[in-house]
């Protein structure tokens, strides 16, 4: 089993890019867990919420890792949550840094913000491309920081899609 993580700010194509992927490779893809989480609860989250917040995500992830798929897709994981409880709450449980750390990925895709536009949703909030870019920037640092094996992925959509499709038939062919 190979597993690819789609990573990087909001509104920067990761969800479009899973389905895109599992269609094209025939890929399990696991979604993002907050997005359940603030439909259910139908409200903003808190910082009491990131523990939950990461166990679900941790769950879905778990669950699909179970059924040993040739290839799982995370549409996020635990740095997207980590990073998003320091940006929004300025705290993070330290926890959730060491479940991230003692697992493994085998390619994480972090796509920048640059060269697409910002749609708002109702659950995003960094309409300003800093912000965005400060995201992609601690995501990239931390990756690299933690010897992550990534490949950053950029310009428009068919950019990113070409770019997404040759790193995943890298990641899925024979090893000599």
């Amino acid at each position: 089993m190979k597993v690819l993580v789609l990573t990087g700010p909001e509104s920067s194509g990761k969800s479009w890019l899973a389905s895109e992927l599992q269609a094209r490779f025939g890929a399990m893809v696991v979604g993002e867990y907050v997005r359940w989480f603030i439909d259910h609860h139908q409200r903003d989250t808190c910082l009491a919420d990131i523990p939950d917040i990461a166990r679900g995500q941790l769950q879905w992830e778990d669950d699909a890792r179970a059924r040993q798929p040739d290839l799982l897709i995370l549409d996020t994981h635990l740095l997207s949550n980590m990073l998003w409880s320091q940006a929004l709450f300025g705290a993070c449980p330290a926890w959730i840094e060491q479940a991230l750390l003692a697992r493994h990925y085998d390619l994480h895709l972090v796509l920048s913000p640059e060269n697409v536009g910002w749609t708002d949703d109702g659950q995003r909030c960094q309409p300003e491309l800093s912000e965005r870019r400060r995201f992609f920037d601690d995501t990239l640092a931390w990756l690299e920081n933690h010897r992550q094996p990534l490949r950053i992925l950029g310009g428009n959509w068919a950019d990113r899609q070409a770019q997404a499709v040759a790193a995943v038939t890298g990641l899925l062919a024979p090893t000599p």
